[in-house]
């Protein structure tokens, strides 16, 4: 049983990043789905795949390298909210990550979205992670 998905998520990705793994399988859910999808529009990750086999399915994510110095695209992976102390965040204490070049990927009634996309739409929510 694992108690903090998302954590396991980014572990994932962060341990295939240090092997130079182009290519890494997570058991899928809605949110992790979502995350994927903010990862790929940012540029932080090459493609993704959704595949339905099983009860839970498999999200599959090619990882993104520089094509000359090998250098990743993602340097950083953190876990802010965590199950035992959740990180919210308004709209007037948003937070910026690298002083604006790296991103801070929110959970927000308005769906999951970065932090400059948040204090475009004027919602708050809750921080899960940072990714620069």
């Amino acid at each position: 049983m694992n108690t903090d998905p998302i954590a396991d998520y980014l572990t994932r990705v962060r341990n295939a990043i240090k092997a130079n793994h182009r290519v890494v399988e997570i058991p899928a859910s809605n949110l992790k789905k979502e995350i994927t999808k903010v990862l790929f529009d940012k540029g932080y990750i090459a493609n993704y795949k959704f595949e339905d086999n099983g009860p839970q399915g498999i999200i599959k994510v090619a990882l993104k390298y520089h094509p000359v110095t090998k250098i990743p695209a993602i340097r950083t992976l953190t876990r802010v909210s965590k199950p035992g102390l959740r990180k919210y965040a308004g709209t007037t204490n948003m937070p910026r990550v690298l002083n604006g070049l790296g991103i801070a990927i929110l959970s927000t009634s308005k769906g999951v979205m970065t932090d400059k996309e948040a204090r475009v739409k004027n919602v708050g929510g809750e921080v899960l992670c940072y990714i620069y």
